[in-house]
Parts: structure tokens; C-alpha cells; sequence
């Protein structure tokens, strides 16, 4: 089964020939490698482009090892370009390369290339690599599977794969895997032995167990608010391990940088400004997520609302937690400023949605504690909420949009029916 994953290969194609190069990232084992040598070489044939003009180099490969040596590899590139044809250049691995930012600017000089590069590790990985080739960079993210994608590939029906994805998330090989147990064991041993030792390597962390426990309470506690101040004191009083929160801002920064985190900040939607701190932290993969907490703790509640963060982010949105400041009446007749929450607020150019996830919405109480901060928003930017339950989309007296997460997640266009 192959998995077309027609959105980033689209990224792509529309930046073929733009002068810079296409800077393929993302977490590792997400399918950068397959979208550049199957997906986007087949997409050139197709169109015409011949073998030899696609220069192909796996760095990670055996055979290509002397290759690393940038001299060597510009020579290779030099034999290979014989006319004045256009030449697609693919570099696979370059983090393997010896100062790869320096042979990729070199590359550019030659009028008839086009450059599209991956990289696996948290050296390539890091969210401020674009800077390293002055400016010259495009990046493509490319993030695990959606559930659209995954149930593309999925042998089974479409409740069972929901359970498997919001278990044991969308990175690609997990479709390929039969038993749980298969699927338990490689996201673990994924986690342990790829992601975090990137980690630890790169940036020289000398006591992996406080980064492994920050893990852990993040893990734990995904949708929260937080703030570095609040996890050190987490650590001092849960774990009995004292950090400072300077320790654990670089820790959370760590986990950002190789993807296996985001953060949301919060907005707010009255005064039109971020607030700073607290903010959200969700996974990139909630399979990850639940390998690290070995699988003990699948509250379907707070998954659903990551996969709902990610899914914005797939779409291209940029995602807030929205903070809506509203006056209510206490029970002396008083009024008292509260701020309440929507949890967020997809914005791409002059577009912006509302979104509360909402896994039960089966009493009056919780109803109005959703619906309660988009009736204040004073705006008319379109609110929806987001239920677990496969419903039929409905349509309130207030215009508030409320579907099941199926529906939400497998339309495309969901956002704007």
C-alpha cells in the first residue's frame, strides 16, 4: 500500500525550480525519505525528466560512505552534470555529510539544478537549520500520518482504525505491523533509542534523567497549562529532583527543536495579544506520547484534543489557545472578571476559526461550559466544536458548528461547513 501524501508532495512540486533549496523535516520515521525518492521521483518521470538527470545520494548507505567527504562529493556531482539540461539533485541523510551547509550553498551556484535535501537527526532536525544556508532555504514540514492518510492504508474498518490511531499514533511502519504487542514495542524502542539519544547527544546533556522525567510530566499532562517555573517546581515536589526552570526552558527547547513537541501560546481573543506564559505543549506523534507513559495512560479526551492541535498544523493553520475575558455575577450580586478558554484558534492569512475539542457533550452543563467563551468573543469568525462521538453535523440558534472528530478529520474542508 502506498500512501500518496498528495499535500506535501504538492509542497513540492510547486517549488520546483525556485532557486532554493527544499529543505525536507520532520520527526524521524514520518516518511521524509519516501516522500523525496518514491513519491517525488515518480512525479518527475512522469512529467519527462530522465533517469540520469536525478542525482541520488543516501548518505547513511555503505556503498556511498566516501562520499561524505565534501570534496569527493562535489567532484561526483560535477561527473554527473554533463550538459545544460536541468539536473534534480536529492541528498538523503546530510546530516552525514562533512560541512554539509557549505557544499549545499556551493551546490546552488550551478545554474541548472534544483536541490531538495532530508535529514534524521536532531543536529539536522533543529528549527533554525533554514538560517545555516543564508537565507536560501525552503522548508517542507512534514508531519506523521493523518488519520485520513492513516485510514488510507488501514486493513480494517473505521472505528478500529480510530482506536489504533489515537493509540498507537501515524507513523507510517506502524500500518505495516499486525499485533499491538509489534506496535508497542517498536514506538518504545523508537522513542528510547532514536529520539532521545539524538537528543542527549547533540546537545551534551550530562543527567538524561531529568530529561527523561520532563518527558514524562509532559506526557502526562498534554493540553495543560505550563510554564518552565511550574515544571521545576513539578520536579521538586512530585519527583524529589531539584532543576531550575533556566534547566528545564533549555530541556523543553531540546524536545522542540527535534519536533517531538510544540507549543501553543495563549491569545487573547478581546484584547488581541499573546499573553506569554503558561502555554500548551502537545506531541508531534500521539503514539510517541503514549510508548513513553507505556500505554498506561490513553485518556481519549485529552489524545483527541492532540490529534485536533495537529491536524490544524497539518492544514497549515497557525494554532493559539484562546483566552476570553468575561464578567459574571457572583452569588452576593457582584461581578467578577473570569477568564475562560477556547482551546484554539486556527488562523492562516485573514482566516480564523474557533475550535473546542469536546469528547462528550451530553449535558446542559457541559454545553454551556463550551459554548460559554465563543458567545464572547465578539466577533463572527466561525466556532466549532469538535465531539468524540460520530455524529451528524449540527448547526446551533448561535451558528456554532459542532461535528464528530471522524468527520472533522477525514473532510478536508470540514472546517468551513
Amino acid at each position: 500500500m502506498v500512501i500518496k501524501r498528495k499535500r506535501y508532495l504538492d509542497k513540492l512540486i510547486i517549488r520546483k525550480h525556485n532557486g532554493m533549496i527544499k529543505v525536507i523535516t520532520g520527526i524521524r520515521r514520518c516518511g521524509k525519505s519516501f516522500l523525496l525518492f518514491r513519491l517525488f521521483r515518480d512525479h518527475l518521470l512522469e512529467s519527462g525528466i530522465k533517469n540520469d538527470q536525478i542525482i541520488e545520494v543516501a548518505f547513511d548507505t555503505r556503498r556511498n560512505e566516501y562520499l561524505r567527504d565534501p570534496d569527493k562529493l562535489c567532484e561526483y556531482v560535477d561527473k554527473m552534470i554533463v550538459d545544460d539540461r536541468q539536473y534534480y539533485i536529492f541528498l538523503d541523510e546530510v546530516q552525514f555529510l562533512g560541512d554539509f551547509e557549505a557544499v549545499l550553498n556551493d551546490l546552488l551556484r550551478y545554474p541548472n539544478v534544483d536541490i531538495y535535501v532530508t535529514g534524521s537527526n536532531s543536529r539536522f532536525l533543529s528549527s533554525d537549520i533554514i538560517t545555516e544556508f543564508r537565507g536560501r532555504g525552503d522548508e517542507i514540514h512534514i508531519f506523521p500520518l493523518s488519520f485520513a492518510e492513516y485510514l488510507s492504508g488501514y486493513n480494517g474498518s473505521e472505528e478500529d482504525a480510530w482506536k489504533d490511531y489515537y493509540t498507537f499514533g501515524g507513523l507510517p511502519l506502524i500500518l505495516s505491523m499486525k499485533t499491538d504487542e509489534q506496535k508497542s514495542e517498536y514506538l518504545a524502542r523508537l522513542f528510547k533509542e532514536v529520539y532521545i539519544r539524538d537528543i542527549i547527544e547533540r546537545n551534551r546533556i550530562l543527567y538524561p534523567s531529568e530529561l527523561d522525567e520532563l518527558i514524562n510530566i509532559l506526557s502526562s499532562s498534554i493540553g495543560s497549562l505550563t510554564n518552565p517555573r511550574k515544571l521545576a517546581q513539578t520536579f521538586k515536589s512530585v519527583k524529589n529532583i531539584p532543576i531550575t526552570q533556566n534547566t528545564v526552558a533549555k530541556y523543553c527547547s531540546y524536545l522542540e527543536q527535534a519536533f517531538l513537541v510544540s507549543r501553543s501560546s495563549r491569545f487573547d481573543v478581546i484584547g488581541k495579544k499573546y499573553i506569554g506564559t503558561p502555554y500548551k505543549y502537545y506531541f508531534e506523534d500521539v503514539g510517541l506520547r503514549n510508548a513513553k507513559l507505556n500505554f498506561r495512560q490513553i485518556e481519549e479526551n485529552h489524545i483527541m484534543e492532540n490529534i485536533i492541535y495537529n491536524e490544524l498544523r497539518v492544514r497549515g493553520f497557525n494554532v493559539d489557545v484562546g483566552v476570553v475575558e468575561i464578567y459574571e455575577k457572583r452569588h452576593d450580586g457582584r461581578s467578577a472578571r473570569v477568564n475562560t478558554e477556547i482551546d484554539f484558534v486556527a488562523n492562516l492569512g485573514s482566516r480564523r476559526y474557533y475550535v473546542q475539542s469536546a469528547l462528550r457533550m451530553d449535558t446542559d452543563e457541559k454545553k454551556y461550559q463550551e459554548t460559554r467563551p465563543l458567545k464572547s468573543t465578539n466577533d463572527s469568525f466561525k466556532k466549532i466544536i469538535i465531539v468524540g462521538d460520530n455524529i451528524k453535523l449540527k448547526r446551533d440558534e448561535n451558528g456554532f458548528v459542532t461535528m464528530g472528530i471522524r468527520e472533522f478529520l477525514l473532510n478536508s474542508d470540514s472546517l468551513d461547513l
